[in-house]
């Protein structure tokens, strides 16, 4: 057994961490996680820690589920991996077929993969090569929203639009489209009280419906987050907008891509978003919860018309060229099937909407403090946005770190979150309880008052 001092060093000396700047986390102490149980993580020393962002957005039914790691084992003692290139197998197919039953109506292809960038990343090349093959070369171009975030690679980078992630790697990019963020479009127009109205979203989609009227034959696609902005701080969208969208689409011919790796399997009350705001997309991503939590993948659902669109004799070419190693990997598909069974064994989407009741009736308390400008959120998903002057609406200088350090007061209170920059981001595992999640809100707000003041 490698002694805990020499993992710290090690893991600052050969590990580089995502999405960190290696210079101040090699000069802090940092958790290093040895297992988990149930909603708590607990580092090599034996500390507790309470899951309070889900892994990442991912962790559904907390940690060691006896079921899920039952799956694991299950697939491993037959097989562990094969090409799905030109082969399949049957934790791949019956998931496939569970996929369509849960999803929108009409998305009835599954095209796998193994995160949810890459499920972007095929969503993207779907998109251009349908209209390729039916003949339309010069519908090559996307429209997508400032401050949307659809994951790390060229394609989805591309399509993404917050600038702290994405502007380095702009020489790199495909050009798209951009339009504004819909939340923050409507705190513009009509203030923060009344930005998710549905009179704010008619204004909004005014704007939309010019802008495609103008330049629906060169677009392929419309690309969008499912009903909240995740990565760039929580920010739902107005009522109806996504409904909005759908109607635009099916007017001037565009695909509906919506991705749902964030907002998917059960963060909203429903099993999706898209089911929540009553909208058939043509194309669906997912990744994130798929598995729990528990492995890697990600799906990219597609429309019976779409797939068609690649059928042919082998000489035609028309083929989707992507696939990659672990394409429909048997282990991540059995412990995905047992994890939607759990939904229904264990109630969890009851259990989600009576969390939401909570989290939305104590989210106004937040607003008291004195450095908290705005409170956001979507189903379970939330955030609390913290200013160092309300008043002027001025923020804290992004490199005082005060979101981080508002996450290490939280850690002294036993609850582990990432923050994105100053909002404090509240994205707990699905199966949490009442007891726990008022602990959290109770342990961020305390945080908040230390690090910020009253």
């Amino acid at each position: 057994m490698v002694e805990k001092e020499l993992l710290k060093q090690w893991d600052k000396e050969y590990f580089w961490h995502p999405f960190t700047q290696m210079k101040v986390y090699r000069e802090e102490d940092n958790v290093i996680v040895e297992r988990g149980e149930g909603n708590y993580i607990y580092d090599i020393f034996g500390n507790k820690y309470l899951d309070g962002v889900s892994s990442l957005w991912c962790n559904v039914h907390g940690h060691n589920h006896p079921k899920l790691n039952q799956a694991i084992c299950n697939q491993v003692s037959k097989i562990s991996h094969f090409t799905t290139l030109g082969a399949s197998n049957v934790p791949a197919i019956l998931l496939a077929k569970k996929l369509t039953e849960i999803t929108p109506e009409g998305l009835n292809k599954v095209f796998y993969s193994e995160d949810g960038s890459e499920a972007m990343e095929i969503a993207i090349k779907i998109a251009y090569h349908y209209w390729y093959n039916r003949g339309f070369k010069e519908k090559n171009k996307f429209i997508t929203l400032n401050e949307a975030y659809h994951g790390d690679t060229i394609g989805s980078v591309s399509v993404g639009g917050i600038n702290i992630f994405h502007e380095k790697y702009r020489p790199l990019l495909f050009d798209v489209y951009k339009l504004p963020s819909p939340y923050l479009k409507a705190v513009e127009i009509a203030g923060r009280e009344k930005a998710l109205e549905y009179e704010t979203t008619k204004k909004l989609i005014e704007e939309v419906e010019e802008f495609v009227f103008q330049h629906h034959q060169t677009v392929a696609g419309f690309v969008l987050e499912a009903g909240v902005q995740g990565a760039a701080g929580i920010l739902p969208f107005p009522k109806g907008y996504l409904k909005e969208i759908e109607r635009i689409c099916r007017e001037y011919n565009i695909l509906m891509i919506v991705d749902e790796v964030a907002t998917g399997f059960g963060k909203t009350g429903e099993m999706f978003a898209s089911i929540k705001e009553n909208v058939k997309p043509d194309i669906m991503a997912l990744g994130k919860g798929i598995t729990g939590g528990y492995l890697p993948l990600a799906a990219t659902l597609t429309t019976d018309e779409i797939f068609n669109a690649f059928l042919g004799e082998f000489g035609e070419a028309k083929h989707f060229y992507h696939g990659h190693t672990y394409t429909g990997n048997p282990v991540a598909c059995n412990v995905a099937l047992a994890n939607i069974d759990l939904f229904e064994e264990e109630k969890t989407l009851e259990n989600v909407r009576k969390n939401i009741e909570i989290l939305e009736k104590r989210l106004p308390e937040f607003l008291e403090l004195n450095h908290v400008i705005d409170v956001r959120n979507y189903g379970i998903m939330a955030g609390v946005e913290l200013v160092k002057d309300k008043k002027n609406k001025e923020p804290y200088p992004y490199g005082e770190r005060t979101g981080f350090k508002v996450a290490k007061a939280m850690m002294k209170r036993g609850v582990w979150v990432r923050p994105l920059g100053d909002v404090m981001v509240i994205m707990p595992p699905l199966s949490i309880k009442e007891d726990e999640l008022n602990y959290f809100l109770d342990a961020l707000k305390e945080s908040i008052v230390e690090v910020c003041g009253n």
